[in-house]
């Protein structure tokens, strides 16, 4: 199958860049919560838990996107690890975890902050990247779903079910 085909070659690519990405934010959000805890410097407690949770969300993302890269890529399609399923209850989780993170960040930044004359925030550049990493992590959760949920319409109407691999073994 033509499909099948495409999720060979694309899995290890999206899982590269949610791990890539995750591995920014997760650099972001460990320098702020480093400074935070440091300096106690943050606006409000409100601002402290809301990085500390996307660093929460980017830690969770590199380590199940390595975890799922790999999987994917040395264990047999039919697997339980890379089934469908397993697939969509992870994305589901992830994309929840990145949805609340992104939108979390960007309330509290009231969409984005003017470096220029902002007033109140310390961090304003590495705050304003915190927010468009998280956005960029949701984007790629969101068209990784997309394309689960597409494989997983496709293998059940074909009769594979939805333990089966992401791709059939023809």
């Amino acid at each position: 199958m033509v499909f099948d085909s495409h999720m060979r070659r694309g899995h290890p690519i999206l899982m590269s860049l949610l791990t890539l990405f995750g591995i920014i934010e997760l650099s972001l959000s460990a320098w702020l919560t480093a400074r935070f805890d440091r300096f106690h410097d943050y606006t409000d407690t409100s601002e402290r838990d809301r990085v500390r949770f996307t660093l929460f969300a980017s830690i969770w993302t590199f380590l199940t996107a390595v975890l799922y890269g790999v999987l994917f890529t040395f264990h047999s399609p039919a697997s339980a690890f890379t089934s469908i399923i397993s697939h969509v209850i992870w994305l589901v989780l992830t994309w929840i975890i990145w949805t609340a993170s992104a939108a979390a960040v960007t309330e509290m930044l009231g969409g984005g902050l003017n470096c220029n004359d902002v007033t109140g925030f310390n961090y304003c550049g590495q705050l304003n990247a915190l927010e468009a990493f998280a956005w960029i992590e949701w984007i790629l959760t969101t068209l990784a779903l997309i394309v689960v949920l597409i494989s997983a319409i496709i293998a059940g109407r074909r009769g594979d079910g939805f333990r089966g691999g992401l791709t059939s073994q023809y």
